[in-house]
């Protein structure tokens, strides 16, 4: 049985309607999936205990994953109980995620630029810099706007970006790696505003594309407080890792923003 969606509009229609980008495609392929196996479930679930210890959700409280993937920490958060919605764009991650479905627990995709419901939930979480991609600051305002929209007032945001300075001195020009037989040849490189990482693919058995490359933007916590004004948040804390530690602008590896919706 399926929880009740409320008043959260079925948009489903309009998702390729908004403005295309190179995470439109890549997101999707299997050269991505492939490449991003990796990630650890228990870094996940490390990181949502540590923030359900710090926020205490009420048991009945509404979720969303905002940018879910494969849904990893969608899940685990349904796993507590709680009432949890996962949105991606990627058809593909979220027909993996769809497998993990429950009564409690369910999948859509979806473009976050798009609207997607009005006063609903109680948290919205964007983990894994599952946001920064997008051409114009028109599209990153129509993001908070729409996630501001959808919690209810005094409803929070936990927003997990990178850290500008960190990853600038951490950066990793080439790296090389081999999965089941595909080579992907990795550089990566920074301007004024972006970072940028090139992935290149050799693979005779497949069709292309066989070139991709990934666009985030530099986004300090200044840009986030300018962002979260303008659309009724209210930054509560920032954190500075997975065990939300203090953030350090210089060694702080993420920058992980606790923000509340204004209640009038």
């Amino acid at each position: 049985m399926k929880i009740n969606l409320g008043n959260l509009k079925n948009l489903a229609h309009e998702v390729d309607a908004a403005p295309a980008g190179w995470f439109k495609k890549w997101f999707d392929s299997s050269f991505y999936h492939q490449l991003y196996a990796h990630r650890s479930q228990k870094e996940a679930a490390d990181f949502i205990n540590e923030l359900l210890d710090k926020l205490q959700p009420e048991p009945a409280a509404r979720m969303l994953d905002l940018g879910c993937g494969a849904g990893r920490h969608a899940k685990f958060l349904a796993s507590k109980g709680f009432s949890v919605t996962g949105l991606d764009l990627a058809g593909s991650s979220i027909q993996a995620a769809r497998q993990y479905e429950t009564t409690n627990l369910q999948f859509y995709r979806h473009d976050m630029r798009v609207p997607f419901g009005a006063s609903y939930f109680d948290y919205v979480f964007n983990f894994f810099t599952s946001f920064g991609y997008f051409d114009t600051d028109a599209e990153n305002h129509d993001v908070i706007r729409n996630i501001a929209n959808t919690l209810k007032p005094g409803g929070i945001l936990v927003m997990d970006y990178l850290n500008v300075a960190y990853s600038e001195a951490h950066l990793v020009p080439r790296e090389e790696k081999e999965i089941d037989g595909v080579a992907y040849h990795i550089s990566r490189h920074a301007d004024e505003k972006h970072f940028y990482k090139k992935i290149v693919i050799d693979n005779l058995q497949a069709d292309g594309p066989f070139e991709y490359t990934e666009r985030v933007a530099k986004l300090s916590l200044n840009d986030f407080q300018v962002l979260f004004e303008v659309h009724g948040l209210i930054l509560l804390t920032v954190f500075g890792d997975y065990q939300l530690n203090d953030y350090d602008v210089a060694t702080s590896p993420r920058l992980i923003l606790h923000a509340q919706k204004k209640t009038k």
